[in-house]
């Protein structure tokens, strides 16, 4: 009897390639009918799409934390969306001060400074105890233990968050320097969002040169291709794991501030959707890959703002921008289907 498997094959990549050209006609099909139509002007498509480039950046540095993990342990931390909102829930205490005290306009400067140090040290601290008593222990274990110990952890904290700092969102007080635009290249662009994107990029810049440039960030590389051998060589895996929680949780810290500034508020359920959307933008990039987060992030924020009125604008569906969440969930199915290892992924390495 023949061995009919390479048939079956054929026939699965046959569906495959059905499903990717029935895609590329609903977007030409939906995005013609939109640009046709004229129904958004220049001004409002350049709009979307900055505000998506300054989302996309939050989607950014939460996903590096998804992807430092993930590129040392192997392992998806759940609970990594809960560590951006506690380091965004305690800073909002400090940020009302501020602005009841008036300190938050008078010294814009060093109020945001301090209110960035206090998330940013928030969540780290959230993330080394979260490494020390969740994962540490299950590091040997197999890999769908600590997948569930992760979502019990998330679920863990913002509980805890929400019975502390109680259940009502917060409005994040107004910064009078970051109220207005910047003309940018002659783009005008509001300022909150000229301080995402510029601070995503410098927080890039600093996490490449550290893991490129610095003995430690040499250590982290060594005990992401092999714990064992990297042990042998002198390396303290314990603490370069820890390292690698601290600096995911300092990232997600300022992403939470961030976050605030773009939307004006907090609450202790922010961490999931944003979370989510971020381990989306992360394996949309290449999880495991540091530049793979920040592209992921930001192709993930343009697509979010822009998709819904791009492809289902022309079908006059009304506020297609409600269905956002679907197209940052349908771009994650479809990066499963296509292009599993990302934009800029790699094969994972033996363990």
């Amino acid at each position: 009897m023949r061995f009919r498997l390479p048939q079956r094959f054929n026939l699965v990549s046959t569906i495959l390639w059905g499903l990717r050209i029935v895609v590329a006609v609903l977007v030409l099909a939906g995005s013609w009918a939109t640009l046709s139509s004229g129904k958004l002007t220049p001004d409002a498509w350049r709009e979307l799409i900055v505000f998506g480039i300054a989302q996309g950046s939050v989607y950014g540095l939460i996903a590096l934390g998804y992807t430092l993990v993930y590129g040392v342990l192997f392992m998806i931390n759940f609970a990594h969306g809960d560590v951006f909102m506690t380091g965004a829930m305690t800073a909002f205490f400090v940020a009302r001060n501020f602005g009841e005290s008036g300190f938050i306009n008078a010294n814009p400067i060093v109020a945001l400074l301090i209110i960035f140090a206090v998330s940013m040290l928030t969540s780290m601290l959230v993330a080394i105890v979260l490494e020390r008593i969740a994962y540490r222990p299950l590091r040997r274990a197999p890999r769908l233990v600590p997948l569930i110990t992760a979502i019990g952890a998330s679920l863990f904290i913002s509980n805890s968050i929400r019975g502390i700092y109680g259940e009502q969102s917060q409005s994040y007080p107004s910064v009078t320097a970051l109220q207005g635009r910047l003309d940018l290249f002659g783009i005008p662009i509001l300022k909150t969002q000229a301080l995402v994107i510029a601070s995503a990029i410098v927080l890039m810049i600093a996490l490449v040169y550290f893991v490129e440039r610095t003995r430690t960030g040499r250590a982290m590389r060594a005990v992401s291709e092999d714990k064992d051998v990297a042990a042998l060589m002198g390396i303290n895996v314990d603490r370069i794991i820890v390292t690698t929680f601290a600096v995911g949780g300092l990232l997600a810290g300022a992403a939470g501030v961030l976050y605030a500034l773009v939307f004006n508020e907090v609450d202790w359920f922010m961490g999931f959707l944003p979370g989510i959307k971020a381990f989306t933008a992360a394996v949309l990039g290449g999880i495991g890959n540091i530049a793979g987060a920040m592209v992921g992030g930001l192709t993930l924020g343009v697509l979010e703002s822009v998709g819904p009125f791009l492809l289902l604008g022309g079908a006059n569906v009304p506020s297609p921008n409600q269905l956002r969440d679907v197209i940052a969930f349908t771009v994650l199915v479809l990066v499963l289907i296509f292009r599993p290892n990302g934009i800029l992924g790699r094969s994972e390495p033996g363990r």
